[in-house]
């Protein structure tokens, strides 16, 4: 079996041909970069002091506010190297996860004068979840042959751990978990994201962690399984949807394996299979968190809407719970009820992406799915897996929410945070309530996830805040092109650089979860909320939808409302107004902002409900919604509203048109622009639409909005292609798709590939200060033969002159540290013999750049010494050139 370790190759998001600058002139001499990074041959690359241990989030490389790539990591998780990066500024470069700096400690956020307090507890639901049930269980593993998927050159295991039942009745529902990224092996505190482990290492059993969830639902009467995907995660980062294709396909591989094993094959299943009920497979409900969030989700579309050529679905997914999920697809399965868990302190998807999990269904199907949002205040992204935590795992864990920071919600301690076991056991809960409300049908859990404030006792102290769309609502306001507002409000872009037109400031560090990007970076349009701001007591703001709404049927008007983190009594009075121009004022809601610092994610929406009247208004024709504020000032967004009406109805899943989106390769050439048609298939059959956003050759994105006809298969995506005779690396130019209406996404991105087809430039050097007495400056100057539309690095080693070499004390001490891995020049040695490259960097379109050596003046007597620099590019088999330096006795003249 072949192994996947160190250098994994990067994902670049960023295109690589960009427009070309007007040649430079030579740079000051080898200006070096921030301390742990480096260019060298590989690419672009930083070391972190310590291993960076993996999650859900990406580790980023950008440059100033522009993503430069997602770089490949090391097996001991140190080192990260995004190959062919093209940037500008030294001085700019960052490392980031969901937006928190790696390379830099960041300064503490102002001090927040102060902190709100923890929401009080609600009252107790008519059914608490989190109680076990009736059954004893049994616990075994199993492991299979491995599974291969496409683009992974390492197959998946294929190994599980089963908690059943025992003297359950009949058949029983199948509840599958997944984890998420983690480390894969450790051998004492040594931690690897290897595959397979390395001998003496040890897998890490991330699939163990849920045994607590596992139990309590089997004591239910639920035959659960909790797979292992260390392999996906030791590859994921190779591909460009980030693992959750391949994921799915490991679900989708284990519910085969059940199918079989609850039909003819039951006879072959593993020991602890046979020993367990035969699962319902019309019954299955499926749990994934973090990266194991987003796979659910997938393996939720592919289940309903298969995939070509994919293999026969022989089973029904009833719902989803995804914890802390990553969602960088913002493609969720619109017809599957799903709850998803926002853990207050995630110091990982610290952006709390999940939410889209929830507003990205909206309108996209028939809206019966209830898809609920969970707030948990105080819980951090690891610890609901044990084996994600300290002091509970086998391997090193630890504690996602930084501990070097000093914060007054999320450090361990404070009133706020949770203790692991009181996040594992409201974990447990919410996963089990959702288990009973989607599976068994059980209606009385409805109002612990649909936003009518109540609490499942066994989750206390934990403070779980809900709210929710699809299921029985009618949808009133839910911002769109069409809607208009006035007065304290105006209809804000939900992703915007325009601070004029967003819903809130660009800048800000933590915007809201409601607000996350599409893959992370990129802007789109037709996201909105309303911006609610006044300045007077009693400042009315109304909102119209594009043309009156009906909401007969509806006892309730639900709005999802943000205000901000650590206010107290917001209060609004609501009305509506129908198109006759009759007015029903329908009372007052109030609500505090939830406790939180700077760093939180905490402008998310709650879920507030006032009455709506059996007469006077014409609820067939409601036309405006007026929000009138109490107090002199502040500010509150509005996610939606809608009409709500006790109840659930049958979601009743549909198989709509599915599209993915392919990939294409195609020639440069020497001059002109072509437009190339990028592919994109279609599955199924009806009508729809998706946004497809292309990467443009100078980085930045446009969109189009793609009807989707009965019938069609295939969509051709106009994309210009320009060539030149100019070297690069090549474009890597990303292509995102996302549905909008009537459709669902699966592969949701690909890459239009133009490899270069011109000659490297070659590389000549001459000298400026070729010899210098000690304590000087040698100097060469490093040309191109021509300019390049990518950076260009020249890089060399110091080889054996002939005759006396320069040695680690003649050179400044800080200029050789800067130039190789933790060498000190002590004891002295031969230049030669040490790790010490030089790097000549050429910016686009740069094409001389100055090399140099800064020597040291001694008190010793010596002989006249040399050093000498082969330097070349990174090509393999490039041509380079060869410089010389003589360094005599004597002080600098």
């Amino acid at each position: 079996m072949r192994s996947i370790r160190l250098l994994l190759p990067a994902l670049t998001v960023a295109a690589l041909v960009l427009p070309v600058a007007a040649p430079a002139q030579a740079r000051p001499a080898d200006p070096s970069p921030p301390a742990g990074w480096a260019i060298t041959g590989a690419g672009l690359t930083w070391t972190a002091p310590a291993p960076v241990p993996p999650g859900g989030a990406a580790v980023e490389f950008w440059e100033g506010d522009r993503l430069l790539g997602v770089p490949g990591t090391s097996a001991d998780l140190r080192t990260y190297t995004l190959p062919g990066a093209g940037f500008d500024d030294v001085d700019e470069l960052q490392v980031r996860v969901s937006g928190r700096r790696l390379d830099a400690e960041e300064p503490a956020p102002a001090s927040t004068a102060s902190i709100g307090e923890p929401p009080a507890l609600s009252p107790a639901g008519e059914v608490d979840p989190g109680k076990p049930g009736p059954f004893a269980t049994r616990t075994g593993e199993y492991e299979l042959d491995p599974i291969t998927a496409p683009g992974y050159a390492v197959p998946l295991e294929m190994r599980a751990v089963v908690v059943a039942p025992t003297g359950a009745p009949g058949r029983r529902p199948l509840a599958l978990f997944l984890h998420g990224r983690h480390v894969t092996c450790y051998n004492g505190t040594q931690v690897l994201l290897e595959w397979p482990c390395p001998a003496p290492a040890e897998p890490v059993p991330s699939h163990r962690g849920y045994l607590q969830a596992q139990r309590l639902l089997a004591s239910q009467g639920y035959v659960t399984v909790s797979v292992s995907a260390n392999s996906v995660n030791a590859q994921d980062t190779l591909d460009v949807e980030s693992g959750a294709g391949a994921r799915s396909a490991l679900v989708r591989a284990h519910l085969a394996r059940w199918a079989d094993w609850a039909g003819a094959g039951r006879a072959a299943a593993p020991e602890v299979v046979r020993a367990a009920p035969v699962a319902d497979l019309g019954a299955v409900f499926l749990v994934g968190h973090s990266r194991g969030g987003e796979g659910v989700n997938r393996a939720a579309v592919d289940s309903v809407s298969p995939p070509p050529q994919g293999d026969p679905v022989r089973w029904t997914v009833k719902g989803t719970l995804l914890i802390g999920p990553t969602i960088f697809g913002h493609n969720p399965a619109p017809d599957v009820p799903s709850a998803t868990i926002l853990p207050g302190c995630d110091g990982d998807v610290s952006d709390l992406q999940g939410q889209l999990s929830v507003d990205g269904t909206r309108g996209v199907s028939r809206g019966a799915a209830l898809h609920s949002a969970l707030y948990v205040v105080g819980a951090n992204h690891n610890f609901f897996n044990t084996e994600w935590t300290p002091g509970q795992a086998e391997a090193p864990a630890n504690d996602d929410f930084p501990v070097t920071w000093t914060d007054a919600v999320c450090s361990p301690g404070t009133p706020t945070r949770l203790t692991a076991e009181q996040q594992q056991n409201a974990g447990a809960t919410y996963i089990a309530a959702a288990a009973r409300l989607f599976v068994a049908g059980d209606r009385r859990v409805l109002p612990l996830l649909d936003g009518s404030g109540v609490r499942a006792p066994s989750a206390d102290p934990a403070r779980v805040l809900a709210h929710a769309v699809g299921g029985a609502r009618s949808p009133f306001v839910v911002p769109d092109e069409t809607t208009s507002a006035s007065g304290s409000a105006r209809v804000c872009a939900q992703v915007s650089a325009d601070a004029a037109a967003a819903c809130v400031d660009p800048a800000a560090a933590r915007p809201s979860p409601h607000f996350v990007r599409f893959n992370r970076v990129v802007p789109e349009s037709g996201r909105f909320a309303v911006a609610l701001r006044w300045t007077a007591d009693g400042q009315s703001s109304t909102v119209r939808p594009g043309a009156p709404v009906s909401l007969a049927g509806s006892r309730h008007l639900a709005l999802r409302l943000a205000v901000p983190p650590n206010t107290t009594a917001n209060r609004f009075d609501v009305a509506v107004t129908d198109a006759a121009g009759r007015r029903a004022q329908l009372g007052t809601v109030a609500l505090d902002g939830l406790p939180a610092t700077e760093r939180l994610s905490a402008r998310w929406a709650q879920e507030v409900r006032v009455p709506l009247p059996a007469r006077g208004i014409d609820l067939r024709r409601v036309a405006e919604l007026e929000l009138v504020p109490h107090g002199d000032s502040g500010e509150a967004w509005l996610i939606d509203a809608h009409g709500w009406a006790p109840g659930l109805p049958d979601p009743r899943p549909v198989a709509l048109p599915r599209v993915d989106v392919g990939a294409l390769t195609v020639e440069e050439g020497d001059s002109g622009t072509r437009t190339v048609h990028f592919p994109v298939s279609v599955t199924g059959d009806g009508a729809g639409s998706v946004r497809v956003l292309v990467q443009g050759e100078d980085g930045a994105y446009t969109e189009q909005l793609v009807a989707i006809e009965p019938g069609q298969h295939e969509v051709a995506i106009p994309v210009q292609v320009t060539g030149n005779t100019r070297w690069s690396f090549g474009a890597k130019r990303v292509v995102l798709a996302k549905a909008v209406k009537g459709a669902v996404v699966g592969r949701y991105t690909d890459r239009l590939t133009v490899p270069n087809d011109d000659p490297e430039p070659t590389v000549t050097a001459t000298p400026v200060v070729g010899e210098v007495a000690e304590g000087g400056t040698l100097t060469w100057r490093v040309t191109l033969s021509s300019v390049a539309d990518s950076n260009v690095t020249v890089a060399g080693r110091p080889i054996a002159p002939g005759g006396v070499e320069l040695s680690t004390t003649d050179v400044d001490e800080v200029w050789f540290r800067q130039r190789v891995s933790r060498e000190e020049p002590l004891p002295s040695r031969p230049l030669s013999s040490t790790g010490l490259g030089v790097t000549a960097y050429f910016q686009r379109g740069q094409v001389s750049v100055d090399v140099s050596v800064l020597t040291v003046a001694d008190a010793e007597v010596e002989p006249t010494e040399r050093i000498r620099f082969d330097l070349a590019t990174r090509t393999p088999g490039s041509i380079g050139t060869t410089v010389f330096g003589t360094v005599t006795d004597g002080p600098a003249g």
